[in-house]
């Protein structure tokens, strides 16, 4: 007989509780924490931490919003500093072991690589951040590329950067695509 592991999903200490749509998938080892919302289709990978549970000065705190068909594997650590938003968008991908600390919002089709870190950070769409790279208080236009192991800290510096190729593009869409097929097997043996 097969057991349902119980799924480490808790408010924050001012009583939030985490909303995670049904055809999502949260692994059970993932500890999803206050105001958090999660929604369709996404994966969430073993030991994730999602905590929206700080708050700011007045009491008040945004939520970490994971939209639709987004993946977040195995490692991944998403908090946000005194209550501020983050803003995963539709089918963006964070990568084993990657730290997103809001403030921060990243577009839709975008992908953070193993490791990298970031803070502060606003992206368009289909941003290609590579791995161990640290992007720190800048926006990033659409369709840019930060190649692996870069330190980005200041917009002069982000202005230089390269747009994403066709190579970045499939494999945006390809971890998407093998995600999604996760989060239908999983489901499928709840």
């Amino acid at each position: 007989m097969k057991t349902k592991p119980a799924k480490c999903v808790r408010p924050n200490p001012r009583g939030d509780w985490p909303q995670i749509d049904p055809t999502a998938y949260v692994d059970p080892t993932a500890q999803v924490i206050g105001l958090v919302q999660i929604g369709p289709r996404v994966f969430i990978g073993p030991n994730v931490v999602i905590r929206a549970d700080e708050l700011d000065t007045d009491g008040g705190i945004e939520p970490i919003v994971l939209e639709a068909k987004c993946n977040v594997q195995d490692g991944v650590i998403i908090h946000s500093l005194a209550g501020a938003a983050v803003r995963i968008g539709s089918r963006t991908s964070l990568a084993h072991g990657s730290i997103v600390h809001g403030p921060c919002s990243l577009g839709e089709r975008s992908f953070v690589g193993f490791a990298a870190t970031l803070f502060d950070v606003k992206a368009g769409n289909d941003v290609f951040i590579g791995m161990r790279a640290i992007v720190q208080d800048v926006d990033l236009p659409a369709e840019t590329f930060v190649p692996p192991g870069l330190s980005v800290l200041c917009q002069e510096q982000a202005a230089e950067l390269s747009m994403i190729g066709p190579s970045e593009r499939r494999f945006m869409e390809n971890v998407i695509e093998v995600n999604l097929r996760l989060v239908e097997g999983y489901l499928r043996l709840e």
